[in-house]
């Protein structure tokens, strides 16, 4: 079938590369990702300026490289290159994307962007410590666990009314307990902003720490099942609607009507029974 694979780290990224290889062999592949790192930018989308796309010639599969965001690649390689994919599969991302991290991922967006389209997509990260430089990176690893999860369990995969986010442990593959289907865990992001006056203005910088998390001893979330040796692949929804909201069933929203009411040297609307 025809993959696109993606990711926020840049075309250059060894986790690309990995998923290029293990899938060329019997799939048809094409690689549209950022030029640079795009690591933390959700969702966002390209809408004041041109999008650039270029055509690599120094790798195995298709490639081109794009000015943009991860949803900005997935969009152009879904609609603008032919076939559009059967499959898209970004990262493979350096650290991982666990818990509260999905809302913060480029990883993560460039699967949603690809659901919203309507085409399966698994967003898939290497559950490293990327604070410690020298630590071996098993992207090998994690390349032949999504070849796995693809082979044995596409048919769920498909379902593009969700999306999969899955993490690999930094391990050798015999040393991978298995894949579990797990829910997201919750993290606390330890970080803070430290500021430095330049040129008489303050600029801040976010200072990132290691996150406090809540589920490392729960095996049936992504954090738990990580933690302990496994694969965590996490089926997450487009619809965000609650399913149940009881506390609002009492409030009265009708006949609301606006009127005017001036605030200083603006107009503002506020709303009246």
């Amino acid at each position: 079938m025809r993959i696109l694979i993606t990711n926020d780290d840049g075309i250059d990224s060894p986790g690309i590369g990995a998923l290029a290889h293990v899938f060329r062999s019997e799939h048809s592949v094409a690689v549209v990702a950022p030029s640079g790192n795009r690591s933390g930018v959700s969702h966002a989308i390209t809408a004041d300026e041109a999008i650039t796309m270029e055509r690599r010639h120094d790798t195995s599969v298709l490639s081109y490289s794009c000015s943009g965001t991860p949803a900005d690649c997935v969009f152009l390689g879904s609609t603008e290159l032919s076939p559009s994919p059967a499959l898209v599969i970004s990262g493979i991302n350096h650290g991982p994307n666990l818990a509260d991290d999905v809302y913060y991922s480029g990883t993560v967006a460039g699967a949603v962007e690809a659901a919203l389209l309507g085409i399966p997509a698994l967003a898939v990260s290497l559950a490293c410590d990327h604070t410690k430089p020298f630590e071996r990176r098993y992207w090998e690893s994690a390349a032949e666990v999504v070849r796995h999860c693809v082979a044995i369990a596409f048919e769920s995969l498909r379902d593009a009314t969700c999306y999969w986010n899955l993490n690999v442990p930094n391990r050798p593959l015999d040393s991978i307990e298995g894949v579990l289907v797990t829910r997201l865990g919750r993290k606390r992001i330890c970080g803070r902003m430290v500021g430095e006056e330049r040129d008489g203005a303050t600029q801040y910088y976010r200072a990132w720490e290691s996150p406090f998390e809540t589920d490392r001893e729960t095996l049936g979330t992504d954090i738990g099942a990580v933690h302990a040796g496994y694969a965590s692949l996490t089926p997450l929804l487009l619809d965000r609607t609650a399913a149940a909201t009881p506390s609002l069933d009492t409030l009265r929203l009708g006949n609301l009507r606006p009127t005017n009411s001036a605030i200083g040297p603006s107009r503002r609307i506020r709303f009246t029974n």
